[in-house]
């Protein structure tokens, strides 16, 4: 979504909450916490040609999506703030002593831990929460638009009359 308009990103295009919620459920599971955005492109959709739209899709809704610091990748916010010490091929949660016995080579298959079922469920509802506020809020930004409809139908009735009649 370009900076500075109004729009919601939930409103930016008709698939936006289905992709988010798409979004949240994967990277809320999959046994790495980060990816580049091709990577998650393949996960979420199936195509890492799609990299650059799934890259809008994380920069529009920092809410739920952080990238990295070079810009290269994105992990889900809430799965961030769980220390790095989930092995994935063990899956399991290893101890503080454990990653430190691993090294640097063996931290390589250590993630962050994935989310829970409920966790998951939080963010989603979260995302469709935010999505019925932006509609509503769609709505109460055109409250106008029937009245101004009626003054025109006026008008162009008093016109017309006053045109025939003169």
């Amino acid at each position: 979504m370009a900076q500075g308009t109004s729009l919601s990103p939930y409103l930016a295009d008709t698939r936006r909450l289905a992709d988010v919620i798409a979004a949240i459920q994967v990277m809320g599971t999959y046994k790495f916490y980060w990816q580049d955005f091709a990577g998650w492109a393949e996960r979420i959709s199936g195509d890492a040609g799609q990299a650059a739209y799934w890259r809008g899709i994380f920069e529009d809704h920092p809410e739920f999506f952080r990238l990295d610091g070079e810009r290269q990748g994105a992990a889900l916010v809430w799965r961030r703030q769980y220390p790095r010490r989930f092995h994935v091929d063990e899956e399991r949660r290893l101890t503080v002593a454990e990653c430190l016995a691993l090294g640097e080579a063996g931290m390589e298959r250590v993630s962050r831990e994935p989310l829970s079922a409920d966790d998951i469920r939080s963010l989603i509802d979260t995302a469709v929460g935010l999505h019925s506020r932006a509609l509503d809020q769609q709505k109460e930004r055109r409250w106008w638009l029937p009245l101004a409809t009626a003054v025109a139908a006026l008008l162009g009735a008093v016109l017309g009359a006053w045109l025939k009649g003169g």
